[in-house]
């Protein structure tokens, strides 16, 4: 990996988030109220299943921002928490990998979940969905994997 790829995976996936809730929190501290839902991902917390030490490195530098946020903004009534998604084929670049791995390994990963399926983009967006709710209101700086169980 080149220096210029590692740089826009960080780009996408911890300096965004980092400028948008810039961005945002003025008006949430405001209003008395917020709250920002991160997507990091299963890499954030363990090695990742694709071996890409960026994507692993930018998604635990996630994790530490959310809850560094979480931290300082808590005391203006904004929650910050992350929603850590399994393997989820949710895109051409996943439909890929998953075909690459091959049945073997396929049915390795499968069998890896407490509930013997890859999640879905529904599952990720109910718990965000959830984060976002009143029921949520005494929950930040937590990080809700959502991976069926992956062990």
């Amino acid at each position: 990996m080149d220096e210029a790829d590692w740089r826009a995976i960080f780009a996408a996936n911890v300096d965004a988030v980092m400028w948008c809730a810039q961005a945002l929190t003025p008006g949430m501290k405001a209003a008395g109220a917020g709250r920002i839902v991160t997507i990091s991902s299963g890499a954030g917390l363990k090695p990742s299943l694709t071996g890409i030490q960026a994507y692993t490195a930018a998604k635990h530098a996630l994790v530490g921002l959310t809850k560094q946020l979480a931290l300082e903004l808590g005391q203006s009534g904004i929650t910050v928490n992350s929603v850590a998604p399994g393997f989820i084929l949710s895109n051409p670049s996943t439909e890929k990998q998953w075909q690459a791995f091959g049945p073997d390994r396929q049915k390795r990963i499968i069998d890896s979940i407490h509930l013997r399926r890859l999640g879905q983009a529904d599952d990720i967006a109910n718990a965000v969905a959830f984060l976002c709710s009143r029921q949520a209101d005494w929950i930040t700086g937590q990080i809700l994997q959502v991976d069926g169980g992956h062990g």
